[in-house]
């Protein structure tokens, strides 16, 4: 193999491996994570926790940038994951991390959920592409 195409083909294992989608939200960061969470419990899901980084930082004496992360799922959409692959639950429930950028801009982060695929001994691609459309959609309206 060639030296320019094995660094073509490195390159572009490189754009593939990063699974994790940024999307920018018209609204603050409290009421994006309000947004997501009650459209995710709308549809059903459970809401596990929300983490204030921004809080937990000022309880330490430190400053930092608005962030948050929410921590949701379906458990019986989880649970069928988990018992194909137990490290699964490493990336388990879902979450998104909705935070202040650099420039003061609200976006929202999360993993395509098919990269559990990759990452994880997984099978299930319907329940994967299934949580990725679900989750895509739920990004979408509350960031819009």
């Amino acid at each position: 193999m060639s030296k320019k195409l094995f660094l073509i083909l490195i390159c572009l294992v490189s754009l593939n491996a990063n699974d994790i989608n940024i999307i920018q939200s018209k609204y603050s960061v409290s009421e994006t994570t309000q947004k997501i969470k009650e459209i995710v419990i709308s549809k059903g899901f459970e809401v596990f926790t929300i983490i204030d980084h921004k809080q937990n930082a000022k309880n330490v004496n430190m400053e930092m940038a608005e962030a948050k992360v929410i921590l949701f799922g379906n458990p019986k959409a989880g649970t069928k994951l988990m018992q194909e692959d137990i490290l699964s639950a490493l990336d388990l429930p879902l979450r998104v991390l909705i935070f202040k950028d650099s420039t003061a801009n609200v976006k929202v982060a999360f993993r395509d959920v098919s990269a559990l695929k990759v990452d994880f001994k997984l099978s299930n691609k319907e329940e994967l592409e299934a949580m990725d459309k679900g989750l895509s959609a739920i990004i979408a309206k509350a960031t819009n």
